[in-house]
């Protein structure tokens, strides 16, 4: 028998004053719970009863023990409690990664109404435009855009986004429209300047049909290269959900679509799988449904 259930026989045997009641009301035998109170004195090296033939009673130690043994069950109970109301009920700090567009137009949204509903969660989110470390990083929940690698992340698919070329009306009354890759060449196009930028775009659903792009134009901003391709300037490649409203309201148009390449999933990672804190799981039950929805994501 270990230490954590002979204090527990310990208090029952005290509060019943009996070593047959205490046994019963921790589910042993009394020739065990007799064997755990004279292991647990031993090991004290001080008696914590007096027993007679009729009755039980607790020494001056066995009082004070009492006291304090008491006290550490409680505390065990609540830390018990704690953890389990942190597993079944959402609870403390939501950490989660995203791109920032997607962050920006999707996310701030949902967490938002999440913290609506769950006021005992608090949340944190970076918006950064690059794959962030869950485990290294301390993050609950990341947004992924792109085909995963093989790895122990749990994912939940919540939609997909195609890469885009588009412009604005004005643009193409004056310019004309690509009517394929290689006319991009003679285009005014505004780039975004990555970490590793490419020069390369592929198009076709296979990704084999490539165009060496020179932009005139790079920049470290999606939304300053969709907002210089809304004013008319040149044309710019992101990916469609980030031009959405701007689809929508016919400020912007897409070209080339016929070449478009294969759209890339979006996913909802996690590390704990079935495991997840309450706050994780509560999180994804609450946005994939409502991401799944909206139409440019589909």
């Amino acid at each position: 028998m270990d230490r954590l259930q002979a204090l527990t026989v310990f208090v029952a045997v005290a509060e019943a004053e009996s070593f047959a009641q205490g046994a019963r009301a921790t589910g042993l035998s009394a020739p065990s719970a007799t064997r755990a109170i004279n292991t647990l004195e031993t090991a004290l090296g001080a008696r914590l009863f007096t027993r007679s033939t009729r009755r039980v009673r607790l020494t001056d130690v066995g009082r004070s023990y009492l006291a304090e043994v008491r006290d550490i069950l409680a505390q065990l109970q609540a830390a018990d409690d704690a953890a389990s109301g942190a597993a079944n009920t959402p609870v403390g700090q939501l950490r989660i990664t995203c791109p920032q567009e997607f962050g920006r137009i999707y996310v701030t949204p949902l967490i938002t109404d999440f913290l609506d509903r769950h006021p005992q969660v608090r949340a944190e989110v970076l918006m950064l435009d690059r794959i962030v470390n869950l485990v290294e990083e301390g993050f609950d929940l990341a947004v992924r855009i792109g085909h995963l690698p093989s790895s122990e992340l749990t994912a939940v698919r919540i939609g997909q986004v195609r890469r885009v070329i588009c412009g604005s009306p004005d643009y193409f009354a004056a310019r004309g429209r690509p009517q394929r890759p290689s006319d991009l060449a003679s285009h005014r196009v505004v780039s975004l300047a990555t970490a590793a930028p490419s020069r390369e775009w592929r198009f076709g659903a296979d990704g084999t049909e490539t165009v060496r792009v020179n932009p005139q134009l790079s920049v470290s901003s999606v939304a300053v290269a969709i907002g210089i391709a809304r004013r008319g300037w040149g044309l710019c490649r992101v990916l469609s959900y980030q031009v959405g409203p701007d689809l929508a309201s016919g400020e912007l148009e897409t070209v080339l679509e016929a070449h478009e390449p294969a759209p890339l999933p979006i996913h909802l990672v996690h590390v704990e799988g079935r495991r997840a804190a309450a706050k994780v799981r509560a999180f994804i039950d609450f946005a994939a449904p409502q991401l799944r929805r909206i139409e440019i994501l589909q």
